[in-house]
């Protein structure tokens, strides 16, 4: 049995933050887009992602390495998500 292919982008937010939902929908639309796959991570779950990345939510990662943070920018999105 093969293990699922991780998200490509992956997003560190939490619940009732306004930045958060604007980069949901950016990161929603453009993988869409292109059909890549993304996660998102709740970091009020863990202490040591809160004392990391509390200050700077939403953060997003592309294939394992932070992108951005505090805004989404799509067109840097896409830019990052085509093939090389």
């Amino acid at each position: 049995m093969t293990e699922p292919t991780p998200a490509r982008v992956l997003l560190y937010a939490k619940p009732g933050c306004h930045l958060c939902d604007d980069a949901r929908a950016v990161i929603d639309r453009v993988c869409a887009e292109s059909g890549t796959s993304w996660d998102e991570v709740d970091i009020t779950g863990s202490p040591e992602l809160m004392a990391e990345y509390g200050e700077q939510i939403p953060v997003t990662f592309v294939d394992g390495r932070q992108h951005d943070f505090w805004r989404v920018d799509a067109t840097r999105l896409r830019a990052a998500l085509a093939p090389q």
